[in-house]
């Protein structure tokens, strides 16, 4: 029998909360008898996000344990609808915390918590008289009181029909802070109950532990240049001791007080690791082979790779009794294009179009029950397009369309000859004629001159005909429009990565990473010393530590919302091969030679410590 019982509660908004979840429950079920625990995840993610640890021992439930924020698109809110989510849950958290005391204390018997974001986790292990642990860069306490802040999330040009359809479904609105502050309220309380946090990389201010900054995390920024305000950023760089912290929650009906102070811990990142052969010249050739990457691209010395990933995979390792399935490349000969939906509501040629019920998909995970609110579409009612490219745009899974510029150069200084329309110059008028003539038209062939486009500032998505691009997260319908030997829309070069793709290996071989900015992304990135360029997400306020870990352990280059709709990426793809190149070439030598895998020894000591910690709160406190 394990010595110990750990629940482990994880949010069920997004990549980064479940893929560390994974790992840190990966790590405790590796270590040996007697100290090995026991392990039971809850989540609303679905199972197979779990895998690797599911794989050692860990034992899944599915619930529906914490509110999440409605993203439209990887790097868009809708906070009207996200504070309807917030109400709805918080109008069922009672009933949902007394099934969860009774799951921890009659059915599991577990001995501590642990939680990744997910405050009620922390609620349930109090009322259950068992210490808990946040494990986590953020809390949602910040993400939703950051919903009243003033600065609005609108592109800058709306020229695209489907942008247009966009904005009018989804308009920006602050919510009120007096609306806020009592919903957020609930979410700090809860986060109150935790006795221990263990911080991790790309954090920013937790308020439920030190007191100072406090909500609202509206004033943590300067609205005019999106970025923490000094102060914020100095108070980052102080060690954990310099906070003064709340003191801690005691439990419900306790006959004695907790004895033990709470406390702040930093810890290394929490990331799955990519399996060490892929650094190595075989290892890299067998990967990219069994993802379907003809062997000409398989030499990094003349092959550079960008990995395409908004979000959407399937977390699990590729299959041990074979190859997985190879990537594929979409036929234009499958379907007609299929447009952007109607919005709900606007008028069509055949009518109005009513507009949907409201229904558990928009949140991204059956097992939320989204209420009826305001009109919010996610990326597939929206942007619903079958295939990843039509010949105009690229529907990158997660993210707008982008739009598909002219053809890669075959080299950056040497690119095929452009038919450029230009206006026709008068000609150059008789001498005789005024000063005032002559300066006209020499000052209109000036001006021809200098506004003739050159190529090198065309929007390209590749730098040159050396790079080759794998886009992930495809959809099921995506996957099987798919047509052994059929024409593709898709630009030269690109190729779409299985849905089990397992992605630390992929970023890995990756020289850039092009993506939304996340913890998981960020993570597996700063892993394997892979150049990030992402597409910022001005009302997540995690992004902001984020940036942070990318400047301090990183490589981030940052590419506008209006660069990637251009279809514009190969400048910004460029400089973070330039800035990253060095580190990622030393991390490939390193790995390749066994001298580069620390992560597991990390993990092992942060999973000894929370057994450590965990024998000593049982012990210290009265339960």
């Amino acid at each position: 029998m394990p010595s110990i019982t750990f629940a482990y509660y994880c949010s069920g908004h997004g990549y980064g909360h479940a893929t560390r979840v994974s790992a840190l429950a990966s790590h405790l079920l590796r270590l040996p008898e007697p100290d090995r625990p026991a392990v039971y995840i809850v989540s609303s993610a679905p199972k197979h996000v779990f895998a690797d640890s599911i794989l050692l021992g860990a034992r899944y439930r599915n619930a529906n344990i914490d509110p999440v924020i409605v993203q439209p698109l990887a790097y868009r809110v809708d906070r009207q609808r996200s504070v309807a989510v917030l109400k709805s849950f918080l109008e069922k958290k009672d009933a949902i915390l007394e099934a969860e005391v009774e799951w921890l204390r009659e059915i599991i018997h577990a001995d501590c918590v642990l939680s990744d974001a997910a405050f009620l986790g922390c609620l349930a292990a109090n009322a259950a008289r068992i210490p808990s642990i946040l494990v986590t860069n953020f809390t949602f306490d910040s993400v939703y009181s950051y919903l009243s802040t003033t600065l609005i999330d609108t592109p800058a040009s709306l020229k695209d029909t489907a942008h247009s359809h966009f904005e009018a479904l989804v308009p920006d609105i602050p919510v009120p802070l007096a609306e806020l502050a009592p919903l957020v309220e609930h979410i700090h309380a809860g986060y109150r109950c935790a006795d221990l946090l263990l911080r991790l990389p790309g954090y920013i201010p937790i308020p439920s532990f030190a007191t100072t900054p406090p909500l609202p995390s509206s004033e943590w920024v300067d609205p005019l240049t999106n970025r923490f305000r000094a102060d914020i950023f100095a108070s980052l760089d102080n060690p954990p001791t310099a906070f003064t912290l709340y003191p801690p929650i005691q439990y419900h009906g306790a006959l004695r007080k907790k004895s033990l102070p709470r406390q702040i811990i930093p810890i290394p990142l929490l990331v799955r690791s990519p399996s060490p052969s892929v650094y190595s010249p075989i290892g890299r050739s067998q990967f990219l082979q069994s993802i379907g990457i003809p062997p000409h691209h398989h030499n990094p010395d003349s092959t550079k790779i960008l990995i395409v990933s908004f979000g959407g995979q399937v977390f699990r390792r590729p299959s041990r009794s074979g190859s997985p399935t190879p990537s594929r490349r979409i036929s234009r000969e499958l379907s007609p294009v299929r447009r952007p939906v109607s919005p709900p509501n606007f008028r069509t040629a055949r009518g109005i179009l009513p507009s949907p019920p409201s229904s558990a998909k928009s949140s991204g995970f059956p097992h939320l029950q989204i209420p009826p609110g305001p009109p919010s579409p996610s990326e597939h009612d929206v942007f619903k397009a079958p295939r990843l490219a039509t010949t105009s745009h690229l529907w990158i899974p997660g993210a707008p369309p982008a739009v598909k510029p002219l053809p890669t150069p075959i080299s950056p200084t040497r690119s095929p000859t452009l038919e450029l329309q230009t206006k026709t110059i008068p000609p150059t008028p008789d001498q005789s004629g005024s000063t005032y003539d002559r300066a006209y038209f020499d000052f209109e062939r000036e001006e021809e001159e200098d506004s003739s486009p050159k190529l090198e500032d065309l929007p390209r998505l590749l730098p040159d005909s050396s790079w080759i691009a794998i886009v992930c997260g495809v959809s099921k319908e995506q996957w099987n429009l798919d047509a052994d030997g059929g024409e593709s829309d898709l630009p030269e070069g690109f190729f779409v990565a299985p849905r089990d793709v397992y992605m630390p290996n992929l970023t890995a071989v990756g020289d850039v990473l092009l993506g939304k900015l996340g913890y998981g992304t960020v993570a597996e990135c700063v892993d394997s010393s892979t150049p990030f360029v992402y597409v910022s997400r001005p009302l997540f306020i995690e992004e902001h530590g984020l940036r942070r870990l990318l400047d301090h352990d990183g490589t981030g280059v940052e590419l506008s919302r209006d660069s990637y709709e251009a279809g514009d990426w190969a400048g910004a793809i460029e400089t973070a091969c330039m800035q990253g190149q060095g580190a990622k070439e030393a991390k490939r030598k390193d790995d390749a030679a066994g001298v580069g895998q620390k992560r597991e020894e990390e993990g092992e000591r942060l999973a000894r410590m929370i057994i450590r910690w965990t024998e000593k709160r049982g012990s210290g406190d009265c339960a």
